[in-house]
């Protein structure tokens, strides 16, 4: 009797932890976090761990944040969706009412741990968690222009690793900031055409103009082009304290020209297999040449 009482109990902790890593996107969260380490890497000449780890904590919570309240508001539309119908809440595992305090009690602490850093960084984590939920997530049946406003939230981790660093945004910031926010827009059309029937169930529009062509590649293509141009500014010593030497400028174009030659393939085959390709080009992208940008700083 006792063994089956503990089997349950185990059974019943371990679904909570995994509904919980799911209602927060426990892998997306992480690699926000890693955006905003990186961030602060590049901005400080010695590392104090203290505020590496605070900002990691509240980073994943400000995310899982957002994300919970995504999940809340999409319950019905998750439902639809084969990738996603499995969530604790449309699967009613959990109850919104319980997964709304969850995401209350990780907005409070994660603004309460970015604040004891400094304050400008508790001030864009609230800003990125207000945009993603209370305007990109209502945009997202309305408009394909809900891509444009997420991008905003989506840019921040990589500016609030710099501002956690420096309690300033200036041009350094910036500069992260326009990186990560001309990168999405491949990154998530890409998931967007992947997924376009899959979104079109839910009522959402995710591609520009709604539509899955050929105009919607020419858009990858030019915020592809924008977003390589933009990473490489920084070798011109042009963006204040973050500079990059000029092998590095080359390792992230090639990076970028790697995304911009899938994109070209897709816009010659419209077909799943090159915006897959396209998807993955991007997660490498963001991975390395933020990592890029950090070993190049070891060298200036």
């Amino acid at each position: 009797m006792n063994t089956t009482v503990i089997t349950e109990a185990k059974i019943i902790k371990n679904t909570l932890i995994s509904d919980l890593k799911q209602l927060t996107k426990m892998g997306l969260s992480l690699s926000v976090v890693f955006s905003s380490v990186a961030g602060y890497f590049l901005a400080v000449d010695v590392v104090h761990y203290p505020t590496v780890f605070l900002l990691a904590l509240g980073g994943y919570f400000m995310v899982g944040a957002s994300n919970a309240f995504n999940q809340v508001v999409e319950k019905e539309p998750d439902a639809l969706m084969k990738r996603t119908k499995n969530r604790p809440l449309p699967t009613g595992r959990m109850s919104i009412n319980f997964a709304m305090t969850i995401a209350i009690l990780l907005t409070v602490f994660g603004i309460a741990i970015l604040y004891s850093i400094n304050p400008k960084t508790a001030l864009f984590g609230a800003i990125s968690i207000f945009l993603y939920t209370s305007v990109y997530t209502p945009l997202k049946p309305v408009t394909p222009l809900s891509v444009f406003v997420g991008a905003i939230p989506g840019a921040i981790p990589f500016m609030l690793g710099w501002v956690a660093a420096t309690n300033h945004f200036g041009i350094e910031a910036g500069m992260l900031f326009m990186i990560q926010f001309f990168w999405q827009f491949p990154h998530f059309w890409s998931i967007g055409w992947l997924q376009f029937e899959e979104y079109k169930k839910a009522g959402f529009n995710m591609l520009p103009m709604n539509a899955k062509d050929k105009d919607a590649v020419k858009q990858i293509i030019f915020y592809t082009s924008i977003m390589i141009l933009v990473s490489i500014i920084p070798v011109l010593k042009l963006s204040g304290a973050f500079y990059i030497l000029p092998i590095t400028a080359i390792i992230v174009a090639i990076l970028g020209f790697i995304m911009l030659y899938f994109a070209f393939k897709l816009h010659k085959s419209e077909e799943n297999v090159d915006a897959r390709k396209l998807m993955l080009s991007s997660v490498l992208y963001i991975t390395m040449v933020q990592i890029v940008y950090v070993v190049d700083k070891f060298f200036h």
